[in-house]
């Protein structure tokens, strides 16, 4: 029985290889991003880009493309309503548009559980740090006085107003800096003493000095699970009292897991899907890619296309009025 059990897999397998080889071979695979040139995204969907189609039977040419606007929800939009859906096109997004819908964002047209999710390639954890000279050096102190927080109008801005609303943090939020570069100069000049929603990987790439010795200091980490990294740093799920603080901030920093996500629309035939998952996470493991997402300085911590799934349809299936307060909170 067992033996049968492994041949019909192996056969199974098989199958699914040879009908992607004749679909792929000679054709070209669109990889859209959601944000101009040179961004995060398009660094991230262009280092795929170059390598993944040497995981796909047939081999086909995998052509990156831009479609910015509205942070990236023009491109989802699409994806859902007027993409192809034979596994030709497939895209890449805010790590949060997905769950904009749930949050009552104007404009967001799709089920986000109804794409089909390619996996991401970091599960990212942000975290929040201030300034050495503000005297604040632990996340208790942000419930003593208020402290001056920049914010760009994405995440910096959401995760401080989440952390007042439903923690009772005193975080003053002067939000419209550009870029988050514009914040940690703000944080010099002693406009702000603080940035929240600062990607780990970019402060040990790019500020590894401040961390060690203590021009910055971090205050809490901002995900679902600690970072290997940092051990000693308190996870904000660890300052939740109640399951419906629980409850909201795993809606809101669920975004975090799918640090960098790609999707296919939805309908792609089930089999063809399997393929392209196949190939994002051999693309992941591929010593080539890895080399030069090393070289310059992307961090590769990658999340397979079905828990990805997962997590978005659970995320989807929470309570109304869980969701109703998150969306409050986000205001």
């Amino acid at each position: 029985m067992k033996r049968a059990w492994t041949i019909g897999l192996a056969l199974a397998a098989l199958a699914v290889s040879a009908w992607g080889q004749d679909f792929y071979k000679g054709r070209t695979v669109e990889l859209y991003i959601g944000y101009s040139v040179g961004g995060g995204y398009d660094i991230y969907a262009r280092l795929l880009a170059r390598h993944l189609g040497r995981h796909l039977p047939g081999r086909p040419v995998v052509v990156p493309k831009n479609m910015e606007g509205a942070g990236s929800l023009r491109l989802a939009n699409w994806l859902a309503k007027a993409a192809p859906r034979d596994g030709t096109a497939f895209g890449t997004i805010g790590r949060g548009i997905a769950f904009d819908p749930l949050l009552g964002t104007e404009g967001a047209q799709f089920n986000a559980s109804e794409f089909g999710w390619l996996g991401s390639a970091n599960d990212e954890v942000s975290v929040c740090a201030a300034w050495g000279k503000s005297g604040i050096s632990r996340f208790e102190d942000l419930y003593v006085r208020p402290v001056f927080v920049g914010g760009t109008g994405a995440d910096t801005d959401l995760f401080p107003k989440v952390m007042n609303s439903i923690l009772g943090t005193k975080l003053r939020l002067v939000t419209g800096y550009p870029g988050g570069n514009d914040i940690t100069l703000a944080m010099q000049r002693g406009e702000v003493e603080a940035r929240c929603g600062w990607s780990w990987s970019s402060v040990k790439t790019n500020h590894p000095q401040w961390v060690k010795d203590g021009t910055i200091k971090l205050l809490v980490q901002l995900s679902l699970d600690k970072h290997a990294d940092l051990p000693d740093v308190p996870l904000i799920m660890d300052f939740v009292k109640t399951p419906e603080q629980r409850a909201i901030l795993r809606l809101v920093f669920a975004r975090q897991v799918m640090g960098r996500p790609f999707l296919a629309p939805p309908g792609v035939p089930a089999e063809r899907l399997a393929v392209l998952r196949r190939a994002f996470m051999e693309t992941m493991k591929d010593p080539a890619f890895l080399a030069e997402a090393e070289k310059i300085k992307l961090e590769i911590t990658p999340v397979d296309g079905e828990a990805v799934q997962r997590l978005v349809a659970e995320i989807y299936a929470t309570p109304r009025e869980i969701v109703r307060q998150a969306a409050q909170a986000v205001r």
